[in-house]
């Protein structure tokens, strides 16, 4: 199972759902450089569930633990390693998914590739839990990227039907991210807040989809054919539960455009070359091209639903009803914001540090 992601920096994730504790290590960060850990930790809670009505009831204290790499909270050369304990787990939430799995989770897939001896509790490796080791080493990054001139933000772009305001794909966004519920505007969150709790009041979920963008990437990053920008991105993008689609600027709004319209001209802005719309998200031929790099990822609608849904019993091989219990969130998307976040600043530190 590969579970490692970069290059000159090496980002490995480590845990279960339900194991005693998930982690995270870093192979590769420079020697040096100070960690804010008041920032990190700030960071996890945007992605903590069990503090409101749109998330889970699982509450962690999702404090890290680490246990190399920093002497007095600044780089030594030595892979940092972070250690998180699963403190409210609830196995007996999964006993019956031994048998029969839960539709569109990776428990069918899961006990097919590992012959039976996957983890289901939890969902055990593919779990979201995992997103938090991953968002702790992007809070690192962050940190870095931000001392090179580099910054990387997210919202909500919407959920269901409810759309948030978009990114300025041209320059830096002068409407703040509110992170108690990530929009740009404060009434789409209010109405995206009220549809998630009416559909879980249903015992049902939503999707939706997450905006970010990284400001002051020079150009001429990126590696073609393979290693470039965009298939770096979507690479880490998709190791993300949940998401199912990736797309930048334009995205797959291109498709309906004409060239004449989508194309992004060129001009000259005191001595650099900038381009007057950012259909392209800031990347072209798979290499940045110094202006905002603009991209979305697509989030299903939470799996884990109270309606009854049909399934199979792998030991009978019978048809049957399956009632899931446990604790889930009726919409992943808000606490995905920061994942998103933290994927793309892994990616881009790496690239910058040469990756």
């Amino acid at each position: 199972m590969s579970s490692d992601l970069g290059s000159k920096l090496k980002v490995q994730l480590f845990g279960q759902s339900h194991s005693n504790a998930v982690g995270v290590v870093m192979d590769g960060l420079p020697a040096g450089e100070k960690i804010d850990m008041e920032l990190v930790c700030a960071f996890l809670q945007r992605r903590a569930g069990g503090r409101n009505s749109w998330s889970t009831p699982r509450t962690e204290p999702d404090a890290p633990n680490v246990v190399c790499g920093l002497i007095d909270n600044v780089t030594c050369g030595a892979p940092l390693c972070a250690l998180f304990e699963n403190t409210n787990t609830r196995a007996s939430d999964y006993e019956k998914l031994r048998a029969v799995p839960r539709p569109s989770h990776a428990d069918y897939t899961a006990h097919v590739k590992h012959s039976g001896h996957n983890d289901v509790n939890g969902g055990g490796h593919f779990s979201a839990r995992l997103t938090l080791p991953l968002c702790f080493a992007g809070a690192v990054c962050l940190q870095l990227l931000e001392r090179n001139g580099i910054t990387v933000d997210a919202h909500i772009h919407s959920i269901g039907d409810i759309v948030d305001e978009p990114f300025n794909g041209l320059c830096a966004n002068e409407t703040p991210v509110d992170y108690n519920f990530p929009v740009l505007n404060r009434a789409a969150g209010e109405k995206m807040i009220s549809a998630i709790e009416a559909v879980a009041t249903e015992g049902d979920s939503l999707g939706g989809i997450v905006e970010a963008g990284v400001w002051g990437l020079p150009a001429g990053l990126g590696e073609p054919i393979f290693d470039n920008l965009e298939s770096r991105l979507a690479q880490a993008l998709f190791a993300i539960p949940a998401v199912k689609g990736v797309e930048f600027g334009a995205g797959f709004g291109s498709a309906k455009m004409r060239g004449s319209t989508y194309n992004d001209p060129f001009y000259m802005d005191n001595g650099k070359v900038r381009t007057k719309t950012n259909n392209s998200g800031g990347i072209l031929g798979g290499i940045s091209s110094g202006m905002p790099v603009i991209f979305r990822a697509a989030f299903k609608p939470t799996p884990s639903i109270s309606k009854a849904q049909e399934s199979v019993n792998l030991l009978t091989g019978e048809d049957v009803s399956l009632n899931i219990q446990g604790r889930h969130d009726p919409c992943v998307v808000p606490r995905a914001v920061p994942c998103v976040i933290a994927s793309a600043a892994i990616v881009m530190l790496d690239i910058i540090l040469g990756g």
